[in-house]
C-alpha cells in the first residue's frame, strides 16, 4: 500500500527536529564551536582598521653607489601583503616596490618572506643608489581593487644621496648592522659610527620610531641604567645591552639632535635586534591558531553528524 503524505512527514520528522538539538545540546560540540568563535573573534581584533605603519623620519644620508635600507614595520594585520613603497616628489608619486605584484629592478625585500614576515617587516633595499633616489619615501597600504592608497601619506623617510662630487657633509651616521641576532641572556652590541661634527647637539639612541619611540641612551644626558657606551674612539657611539630578553627586540636608531631647536638632525638606517627565546617559538603557533581552530570545528561537526546517524 502506498505510503501517505503523513507517513512521509512522520518518517522524516525526527531528522528535521533532532539535527539542531544534537548540535546545540551535545557538550563536546557546544564547547568546540564556542572555542572556535571566541578565538576567531580574538584573531580578528588586529585588523586593517588598526593598521599603522612605523618608519623612521630621517633624514638618512647615503653615498651614491651604496645600498639604501628603508625600514618599515606594520602594526596590525599584515597577512595579505597589500603594502607598497612610494617615493614622493614635488611632481608626482612613484611606486618603488610592491609586495603583492610587479618587478622592480634594483629593489629587493629586506627580509626573507618565509622566515621573517611574521613580525610584519616590510623593509626594502635599494641597491646602487643614484642622485635621483633622493626624496621622501612612504610605506603605505593600498586598496585591493584599484591600488589607490587607503591612507594619506605621512611624513615618510627623507633620504639624501651624497654624490662623489658633492661637498663633504658636516655629519655622517653609519649603522653597519642591518640585523643583530642574540639569544636571551646575551649581551647585544649595537654599532654606530659618527663622522664629522654637525651642529651642536647630542647623539642619542632610540628604539622604534614616531611619538611612541623609546629613549635608550643619551651621550649627553640620562640613559637606561643597564645600557653602557663603548666609546672605543671619538667617533664611536656604539652601545651595549646586557642580559637581553625578548622584550628588548626591536629596531634601534642612532640619531643626532640639534641642541638649539631640539630637533632630529640626522639618523642612521637602524639596526634590528632579534632575540631568540620563547617568543620566537610561540609566534608561529599563535598565528596558526585560527587555522587549527577551523580544523577543530570541522572535526567537531563531523563527529556530531556521525552521532546523529
Amino acid at each position: 500500500m502506498p505510503a501517505s503524505l503523513g507517513d512521509h512527514r512522520r518518517r522524516w520528522a525526527p531528522f528535521t527536529t533532532t539535527t539542531p538539538t544534537l548540535v546545540a545540546h551535545s557538550p563536546v560540540c557546544f564547547l568546540q564551536v564556542a572555542l572556535f568563535l571566541v578565538l576567531s573573534g580574538a584573531s580578528e581584533q588586529s585588523s586593517w582598521s588598526e593598521w599603522q605603519v612605523l618608519q623612521p623620519e630621517g633624514p638618512i644620508l647615503v653615498a651614491e653607489g651604496d645600498t639604501l635600507l628603508l625600514r618599515c614595520t606594520v602594526v596590525g594585520s599584515c597577512a595579505d601583503d597589500m603594502i607598497k613603497w612610494v617615493k614622493e616628489s614635488s611632481q608626482d608619486q612613484q611606486e618603488i616596490y610592491n609586495f603583492k605584484r610587479g618587478f622592480f629592478p634594483g629593489v629587493t625585500s629586506a627580509v626573507q618572506r618565509t622566515r621573517e614576515r611574521l613580525d610584519c617587516d616590510y623593509s626594502i633595499y635599494i641597491h646602487r643608489v643614484t642622485k635621483e633616489h633622493s626624496g621622501t619615501y612612504h610605506c603605505v597600504r593600498f586598496a585591493v581593487s584599484s591600488e589607490d592608497l587607503d591612507t594619506k601619506l605621512g611624513e615618510g623617510t627623507a633620504v639624501t644621496v651624497q654624490g662623489a662630487g658633492d661637498p663633504k657633509p658636516d655629519l655622517w651616521i653609519i649603522q653597519p648592522q642591518d640585523l643583530v641576532e642574540v639569544t636571551t641572556g646575551d649581551t647585544a652590541l649595537l654599532n654606530c659610527t659618527v663622522l664629522g661634527d654637525g651642529p651642536p647637539g647630542p647623539i642619542r639612541w632610540f628604539r622604534g620610531t614616531g611619538l611612541s619611540r623609546e629613549a635608550i641612551y643619551n651621550f649627553a644626558g640620562l640613559s637606561h641604567p643597564n645600557v653602557t657606551a663603548v666609546r672605543a674612539s671619538d667617533s664611536d657611539f656604539s652601545i651595549l645591552l646586557p642580559d637581553v630578553s625578548t622584550k628588548d627586540a626591536g629596531t634601534y636608531y642612532c640619531v643626532k639632535f640639534q641642541r638649539k631647536s631640539n630637533r632630529q638632525y640626522l639618523s642612521g638606517q637602524g639596526s634590528k635586534l632579534r632575540v631568540k627565546g620563547l617568543l620566537s617559538v610561540l609566534t608561529p603557533v599563535v598565528l596558526g591558531l585560527k587555522a587549527v581552530t577551523l580544523a577543530a570545528l570541522l572535526l567537531a561537526l563531523a563527529a556530531c553528524r556521525q552521532r546523529r546517524f
